[in-house]
């Protein structure tokens, strides 16, 4: 195993995690041929088989859940150690791992740019996927805090919310309810919908809004980003419900047009956090810090167009 590289026990791992060649060359941004070369190579310095395939699915051998334990472990050491450096040197270097759903990518890199500009020796890494692979990685603890809308129930995190996420229903700007007011729950289903995948924070609470009030929604369609669905509602496909950081900043937001539903903005919040017992970095530390103070402030800037938006003020607190 001395000539293994950390490279290779890397993409191991993430193979290993997955138990998907190709999920693993997206998570790790290489090709899937590269992949399947560096797994390839570290089989042959190990000299046993590390997977195998059974029908479609891909298994660990016992050789590759040991060597699964080995790299975690490895991982964990190297993770520590990073955290030590950058304590010894305090806020002015190291390295932060942020975990983002994909919506609050509208948002958060305007929040890095100021936190970078006061510590230009961070090196920051984002990370952005949908709710179940983020969830996936808050329980591998792969990063050092998570940002997302609905918490996952039934796991031991550290939880705070730090800003508020109406979500908004659009529709074309050539709408026939678009400038109506106070249109009725009852006329906007009759609309038919653009909904994220299952699972998706946003379709968790639209779908939540309409069983209250006894209603069904019409899905026309199923998309799997943000910026689709907006597409589709220019197009003229339907209507759908967005988190309003999705179009504070849009200049096409002419083909859009937010609609005055009753019950809507629906409330909901950002909430950051981290694994329950984690000891943060002095970098994880000061981001947070700077997430509780300035995220508001920033926010309210872009998103004054929103009466429903307002600078979270709750508490912190833990959630299980």
């Amino acid at each position: 195993m001395k000539h293994a590289t950390l490279h290779q026990l890397k993409i191991f791992e993430v193979v290993a995690r997955n138990l998907s060649f190709t999920r693993a060359a997206e998570e790790l941004h290489l090709t899937q041929p590269t992949v399947s070369i560096q797994m390839k190579q570290l089989t042959e310095i190990v000299g046993l088989p590390l997977l195998e395939q059974v029908g479609k699915r891909i298994f660990l051998t016992e050789a590759g859940r040991e060597l699964l334990g080995v790299s975690n472990s490895l991982f964990e050491g190297l993770s520590r150690f990073e955290m030590l450096v950058s304590d010894m040197k305090g806020v002015k270097a190291g390295k932060l791992r942020v975990g983002v759903i994909s919506t609050a990518k509208y948002f958060v890199p305007r929040l890095l740019g100021p936190f970078c500009d006061l510590y230009p020796g961070i090196e920051v890494s984002i990370k952005v996927t949908n709710r179940e692979r983020l969830i996936q990685r808050m329980m591998s603890n792969e990063d050092d805090l998570y940002i997302l809308g609905q918490m996952p129930e039934h796991m031991d995190v550290w939880v705070e919310p730090f800003l508020d996420n109406p979500l908004v229903v659009i529709a074309p700007h050539t709408h026939v309810l678009a400038g109506q007011k106070n249109i009725s729950a009852q006329r906007i289903a009759e609309e038919p919908f653009l909904m994220r995948e299952s699972g998706s924070g946003t379709r968790l609470a639209t779908e939540a809004y309409f069983k209250e009030r006894g209603l069904p929604i019409k899905v026309r369609m199923e998309l799997g980003s943000n910026e689709a669905i907006k597409q589709a509602v220019a197009g003229g496909l339907g209507v759908s419900v967005l988190s309003a950081h999705t179009l504070a900043l849009e200049k096409s937001g002419d083909d859009l047009a937010v609609l005055d539903v009753e019950g809507f903005p629906i409330p909901r919040q950002w909430h950051v956090a981290y694994s329950n017992g984690k000891q943060l970095s002095v970098v994880a530390r000061a981001f947070l810090e700077f997430l509780q103070k300035e995220s508001g402030p920033m926010a309210e800037r872009y998103m004054k167009d929103f009466p429903g938006f307002s600078r979270q003020g709750a508490k912190a607190g833990n959630a299980g």
